[in-house]
């Protein structure tokens, strides 16, 4: 097997050590909820003896040996032996979080051992004298001899099979892990070696013979092998003729410990000062890969496969002279291709789509560890995390959910006491949810709270200049204040919120992946914060415009509604954009190519032929960026398409302003309108720079 390939099978092990680490966190905190032990603890026995046996396979010793305590310990709690406390779940979940952080510091080997040795002091701790024994790793300088035992070792015949190596798995590994319970004697086998000519370098032909001199249990010879469990043939007889006793492998480093039964045994050790955040982040490393279902890669290919038949009929075509081209077979087979191409489209944004489980996935224990620090009693309910939302998109929502779900469980729901009062259920509960709606993704993240304070936001507001003394608000325009920057009601900070840049961080981090985030609350019963995503960034769907000579695409989801201009309402502020009166509201008036500089006659910028009147009525885009809602003059509406975005920084140069560009049917290239870097560009702010487009 080559270098690559074995890379790439680590890597894969990798991926699925973090998902593994996934479904322990899960079934404990399921645990802790009082969920069905029994499978539960399975589930989470699975997971942690995969981990350990790909961690031994690929030589992380480290890892195996961590991950081998906890499997002990939850092979008690499976038969029974061991009952589940909240004292045992919380120093798993902690052996979890040093488990990420083992994984984390894979490739630099920069081991935070003092938290790891502490971990399995704990872990042992919790373990009977003889469990902790008898099922530590054996090594092979604290292997106690006993001389009184007839028995030497092990005779071990190991044949893998000729595929073994495709599923990762190395013979090579296996001899080293035997090699540290005592002194390994392996002989070869090279019955099965063929002719040079015949020989795969993929396949083992090769088997061994194996002395093994070592006071090791048969089980814990056999556990050498438990990865390879049905990718070889083994047997294992005693080198004596009888088996080693149990109690003969008495690690050292055990026996020398402390007697953990008596007034010093240790507490578990969990390492309150982890960060909570830290350790939530995105579920896998590598940010640069899929897993994708068998079914869509089908599709995929059957999809190519139509369109090569559909290549070959035009080619066809090509070949055939103009007099006996069959006029009407060419149009049904463009239209065969245009129906290929929009299904091979489809089928290619399902390969990005991820279930937004992958996301939500952090947030109970986000919950959990809150809630607690907090002193309050708080249920978390998840539902639509089947829905599917392209990947670049999810991986820019998990910090605005994160804030959303913080200030819920800070701000949001009461003390226990403070809602017994209130007459409602001593526990506050939160929920988040996801689901389509009108060719979106919405996410909505809602408490049964308190709900918003407009008062006290409102004056806040007003303390900090941010709303004049006389100025009216509606009710949604001051919720909508919590989004400022810097604006917190907190009345003290603390390491959870107060310092007003959380939810400055959601409308800013959602706003430039093209969507919305709109709050509504009721005093005493709670909040809901609704955010509108796009279902990918590479593709999205647009409105084209034209003003002057120029054509641009606005998002449709930014679009409010389009009006034809009156010009009685229109009011020119001098040193200001003019504004345009709609029911009521003030709205500016801005215009594509002054903003972004796009050089045009005078008689053909649109505002001016807006102010001016002419030949025909002119039109005004309204759309909308966060709480700013501005009209942008167009001279006609084209129609709408679905394009797909080319990032210009990476073709050409940063345009701020701009999402990126597309190429129009006709060839030529039209900018795509970042409505709110538009914005701050009409207003002079230095901040108003490219958003972050997929490069299709």
């Amino acid at each position: 097997m080559s270098y690559d390939s074995l890379d790439e099978i680590r890597k894969i092990f990798e991926e699925e050590c973090i998902e593994g680490l996934d479904t322990m966190e899960s079934g404990l905190l399921n645990l802790e909820a009082g969920g069905s032990a029994v499978d539960v603890v399975n589930d989470i026995f699975r997971a942690a003896h995969s981990i350990k046996g790909g961690s031994a396979t690929f030589g992380y010793k480290k890892i195996a040996d961590f991950t081998h305590l906890m499997e002990t310990l939850l092979d008690l709690v499976r038969n029974g032996q061991k009952t589940v406390t909240p004292h045992v779940v919380q120093l798993l979940l902690g052996c979890v979080d040093c488990l990420r952080e083992m994984m984390e510091a894979i490739h630099s080997g920069d081991y935070h051992e003092a938290r790891i040795a502490d971990l399995m002091q704990a872990l042992r701790a919790e373990l009977p004298h003889d469990d902790a024994d008898a099922k530590a790793p054996v090594q092979a300088t604290q292997v106690a001899a006993v001389a009184t035992s007839p028995v030497q070792g092990w005779r071990v015949g190991f044949r893998p099979h000729e595929h073994m190596l495709r599923s990762g798995n190395q013979p090579l590994h296996i001899l080293r892990a035997l090699g540290e319970l005592g002194e390994c004697k392996p002989h070869s086998d090279v019955s099965r070696l063929p002719s040079f000519e015949s020989l795969d370098p993929e396949l083992i032909y090769l088997g061994w013979d194996i002395e093994l001199i070592s006071a090791a249990t048969e089980a814990q010879v056999r556990e050498v092998f438990e990865w390879v469990e049905g990718e070889c043939e083994l047997s294992i007889e005693p080198l004596g003729g009888s088996p080693v006793p149990v109690q003969a492998a008495v690690p050292v480093a055990v026996a020398a410990a402390p007697d953990r039964r008596g007034p010093d045994r240790r507490a578990p050790v969990v390492d309150d000062r982890r960060d909570t955040e830290r350790r939530k982040k995105a579920p896998a490393k590598d940010a640069g890969s899929i897993r994708v279902g068998i079914d869509k890669v089908d599709n995929l290919m059957n999809l190519v496969g139509e369109l090569v038949i559909t290549q070959a009929m035009l080619s066809q075509f090509g070949r055939e002279s103009s007099d006996g081209m069959d006029l009407m077979g060419l149009r049904d087979t463009l239209e065969q291709l245009s129906r290929n191409t929009r299904e091979l489209q489809d089928a290619v944004m399902q390969v990005r789509m991820l279930p937004v489980s992958v996301t939500f996935s952090r947030f109970p224990r986000l919950v959990h560890d809150l809630s607690a620090k907090l002193g309050k009693k708080i249920e978390l309910e998840i539902s639509g995390e089947q829905t599917e939302l392209d990947k670049t998109v999810l991986e820019k929502i998990g910090d605005p959910l994160v804030h959303l779900i913080r200030n819920s469980l800070d701000h949001g729901i009461e003390d226990e006491a403070t809602r017994v009062a209130a007459g409602k259920p001593a526990h506050g509960t939160i929920y988040v949810s996801a689901s389509h709606e009108s060719g979106n993704i919405v996410i909505r993240v809602a408490d049964d709270g308190a709900g918003l304070n407009a008062d006290k936001i409102l004056r806040k507001a007003r303390e900090r200049g941010l709303v004049g003394d006389e100025e009216e608000l509606s009710r949604q325009q001051v919720n909508d204040l919590i989004f400022m920057p810097g604006f917190s009601t907190a009345d003290v900070v603390s390491d959870v919120s107060g310092r007003g840049v959380g939810m400055d961080v959601v409308r800013s981090n959602i706003q430039e992946i093209g969507g919305r985030v709109d709050v509504s609350s009721t005093p005493g019963e709670g909040s809901v914060f609704q955010i509108t995503l796009p279902l990918t960034l590479a593709i999205l769907d647009g409105q084209l415009v034209r003003v002057g000579a120029q054509v641009y695409v606005v998002p449709l989801l930014s679009i409010v509604e389009t009006v034809q201009v009156d010009r009685d309402r229109l009011n020119m502020i001098t040193g200001q954009s003019p504004v345009y009166r709609l029911r009521g509201e003030a709205v500016p008036v801005l215009s594509i190519n002054r903003v972004l500089h796009v050089n045009e006659q005078p008689e053909g910028a649109a505002v001016g032929a807006v102010a001016a009147g002419g030949e025909r009525e002119r039109l005004l885009v309204i759309v909308e960026a966060g709480r700013e809602v501005v009209g942008l003059a167009v001279d006609e509406l084209l129609e709408q398409h679905q394009v797909v975005i080319k990032s210009l920084e990476n073709n050409f140069t940063q345009v701020p302003g701009t999402l990126g560009a597309t190429i129009l049917g006709d060839g030529t290239v039209s900018l795509i309108v970042d409505i709110s870097g538009l914005v701050r560009l009409s207003a002079g702010r230095t901040d108003a720079g490219l958003s972050t487009p997929v490069a299709a």
